[in-house]
């Protein structure tokens, strides 16, 4: 006997702690998707490549050596100090030559490239500030579909205790069988609707997965938070008449891609200065026919300016900072069309959801409950009790509705006011 107890004790624990690790609450998703989601992994590299970008713009091009040797293979090439590699009369020559960039251009690339790191530091916050609104919905999602297949199983829970009911007034012949197979064939409608509800809460559940960035998304986890308290606390967010974008993860990476476009524009315009290369050598010729027997020399090379003047890249990069300036001006109006739509769809989610949760399901379930008794008692038809039963199974969607819809409108409130400071932008992501 204590053997069993203690298998029993076993199964127990190990039930437990299986389900206490497929239980999700809302925040556990938001981490796991901030440390293992695709797309900011994707983000942060991003922001690497840029600061490697920076590293490279301070680096100073590195000086060229040359060495050269003329007058090989002269016939009697010794010469008063002998025969020997370094006595013959062969002209060598090393130099070491530097190239010098001016008219700003180590500057200019400079600003582009610190320009672009914040640019990808932005886009990194707005890809954590995206993910934070989609793993959210995602997660409403699951949670309205887990919702409705629980209306509709107990949709069918009411029918199926109306057709044990109705079996029995069958065999007591106070019911006809029509009616009895016409309440069996409703409950087996709410059935066959909350297996198809349960599917797609399955399917809501693996696309929530595939944000979190798991390798084999199954969807064989439970919600650590209901769709009722999420959309409860989301009735005290605060709206304002007066948004503004200006801090907006987003739009600050707009604006830095023009300060780096328009950086990159100052630097195609300088590349037209030609860059000087300074050389620095000596030169070693024995006596017999030619200078001393060591010289040091110097020199300056630089391209000519007479064919091209950089004119393409100039253009380009004029018609860069054009499509940089539309950009932020198109996204900014975005925030702003996002933040207005997000505060209308939120109001009008949230006062429906109040109405449905304080009115509305009240009346239903009332109605419901006094046709069911009033039809067991033969003082109610059937087509009134089927239609109490329909209506009372809508007017419970319709909540659930109205709770995912104020939680999501939540969702994308919150996203559309997220801002980014200057001390964040700075700092390592």
């Amino acid at each position: 006997m204590k053997y069993l107890i203690a298998a029993l004790l076993i199964a127990v624990a190990t039930f437990s702690a299986e389900a206490q690790t497929n239980v999700l609450a809302l925040a556990d998703a938001k981490s796991i998707a901030l440390q293992q989601n695709w797309t900011l992994l994707a983000a942060k590299s991003s922001v690497d490549s840029a600061i490697a970008q920076l590293i490279a713009t301070k680096e100073f091009p590195n000086p060229t050596l040359s060495l050269s040797t003329a007058k090989i293979g002269q016939r009697d090439a010794g010469t008063i100090l002998g025969n020997g590699l370094w006595e013959r009369s062969y002209d060598s020559i090393a130099a070491v030559s530097q190239l010098i960039e001016i008219g700003g251009k180590r500057r200019d690339r400079q600003m582009a490239a610190r320009a672009w790191v914040l640019s990808a530091k932005a886009r990194f916050y707005d890809a954590k500030r995206t993910l934070d609104q989609g793993v959210t919905k995602a997660y409403l999602a699951a949670l309205l579909a887990g919702e409705n297949a629980r209306n509709l199983s107990q949709s069918a829970g009411y029918m199926r205790q109306e057709a044990t009911i109705a079996e029995q007034q069958h065999a007591a012949g106070d019911l006809s069988e029509a009616d009895m197979k016409t309440i069996e064939i409703n409950a087996e409608q709410f059935e066959l609707q909350s297996k198809s509800a349960e599917a797609a809460a399955v399917q809501a559940r693996i696309s929530l997965e595939i944000l979190l960035g798991v390798p084999k998304p199954q969807g064989d986890w439970a919600p650590g938070d209901s769709l009722e308290n999420l959309a409860a606390s989301s009735l005290s967010m605060a709206v304002t008449d007066n948004y503004s974008p200006a801090e907006r993860p987003d739009v600050l990476a707009s604006e830095t891609d023009l300060r780096a476009s328009e950086a990159n524009l100052k630097l195609q315009k300088a590349e037209r200065i030609p860059d000087p290369t300074f050389s620095v050598g000596v030169e070693h010729e024995p006596p017999g026919g030619g200078p001393d027997v060591d010289t040091f020399n110097i020199g300056v090379s630089f391209p000519l300016p007479l064919w091209n003047l950089n004119g393409g890249n100039i253009r380009a990069a004029r018609a860069a900072v054009d499509q940089s300036r539309i950009a932020m001006e198109q996204i900014r109006a975005q925030a702003v069309a996002d933040y207005a739509t997000a505060r209308s769809e939120y109001q009008e989610a949230s006062a429906r959801y109040q109405h449905y949760r304080d009115q509305t399901v009240p009346k239903s379930t009332k109605v419901r409950e006094t046709i069911e008794f009033k039809y067991q008692k033969g003082a109610a038809s059937l087509v009134d009790l089927l239609n109490a039963e329909q209506t009372d199974n809508t007017v419970r969607l319709a909540l659930a509705q109205a709770m995912n819809d104020t939680a999501a409108a939540a969702a994308d409130l919150t996203a559309a006011s997220v801002t980014l400071s200057e001390s964040q932008l700075s700092a390592e992501p």
